[in-house]
């Protein structure tokens, strides 16, 4: 150890009382001292300390939308861990009304020196961004993954939910129940996951139904992701005659029921409601609410390993990872009006 100790010492030009406080873990080492007896453990060929090599690990940045949606919390619960656990520090910055901007924070992050990014649900998910901020970022070196939205103008790993399967799941579900007038409940047209969901609503109910796509279209309210946002999209559509809504989001989903209610329609007896994400808490609605699952935990695990790919040298193929959700069957979906008079 002594003499293991004299040449750590040798090669970074310090005390042998300065390595063994570094080793330790000690304070009172300058920054730049610490780092010179790290580079010399590493060009002499010792392991740094499991302890060490966490610390060094860095900071990883996670840049989330506003955090009323619980499937956001849920997305930076799951990533926070996974980074913890491989001994690295997640930095959350969030975007809110009238706050910082995704530029602003990217730009606050890698001031900070980061070791790495991963945008959830931000710019890239929207097909009238400019996209070159990306290119910018990769040039200044920082490896990022993108979930939630996928651009081939970018070129990054992307993590996202399959929404195409998910709105067949919705419809096929719905019409098992014997609902032929179906509406769609989304965002604003111009993000991807939305987009992919009217591709998806679309297939649904042309196999199940055999509609067209101009019946289809008057069957598709676009409005916020919120719950004012269902809410005003659902009324719209069940004056459309719609006895069944699927919605984007699960907010979206609580405001189609507020919505029914406002109308004195009960749910799920009159209008039945499908949700998106299985956001916590979401079973314990009234009535629970049924919704598609997004595999949180899966998508958030493989952000953060393709990401620790990237930082290891290893660069992820521009690519993205697809993964299937779940229908989740609760209490908001059943028969619709004209099943039940056959039943």
């Amino acid at each position: 150890m002594t003499a293991r100790l004299a040449d750590i010492a040798a090669q970074a030009g310090v005390s042998e009382a300065t390595v063994s406080r570094v080793l330790n873990g000690k304070p009172g080492v300058a920054a730049g001292t610490r780092e010179s007896v790290l580079a010399a453990l590493d060009v002499l060929g010792y392991e740094r300390p499991v302890k060490l090599r966490q610390r060094s690990a860095g900071l990883v940045g996670l840049i989330t939308p506003e955090l009323d949606n619980p499937i956001f919390p849920a997305l930076a619960q799951v990533i926070g861990q996974a980074l913890t656990r491989q001994g690295y520090t997640p930095v959350l910055a969030t975007q809110t009304p009238g706050g910082s901007t995704e530029d602003e924070l990217t730009e606050m992050l890698v001031d900070r020196g980061v070791s790495g990014i991963i945008f959830v649900s931000g710019l890239h998910a929207d097909t009238t961004a400019d996209m070159g901020r990306y290119d910018q970022l990769r040039g200044q070196g920082v490896p990022y993954v993108l979930i939630n939205g996928f651009s081939d103008k970018v070129q990054a790993p992307f993590v996202s939910p399959d929404d195409r399967a998910a709105m067949v799941l919705a419809v096929t579900h719905l019409t098992a129940l014997g609902h032929t007038r179906i509406g769609l409940a989304v965002g604003p047209k111009r993000f991807v996951p939305v987009l992919r969901k009217i591709e998806g609503f679309r297939l649904g109910m042309k196999e199940r139904l055999g509609l067209d796509e101009a019946e289809v279209e008057e069957l598709i309210q676009h409005s916020l992701y919120s719950l004012e946002g269902g809410q005003a999209a659902a009324a719209a559509l069940i004056s459309r005659g719609c006895t069944a809504v699927v919605c984007a989001s699960d907010m979206m989903a609580l405001g189609a029921i507020r919505a029914a209610r406002q109308q004195g329609l009960r749910v799920p007896q009159d209008v039945s409601v499908v949700g998106f994400d299985d956001s916590p808490l979401i079973a314990f609605t009234d009535p629970p609410l049924t919704t598609i699952r997004q595999p949180v935990q899966a998508m958030g695990q493989a952000a953060v390993r393709t990401l620790l790919e990237e930082i290891g040298g290893t660069p992820a193929p521009h690519s993205e990872f697809v993964f299937l959700p779940e229908l989740v069957v609760r209490g908001s979906t059943a028969s619709g009006p004209g099943q039940r008079r056959r039943d």
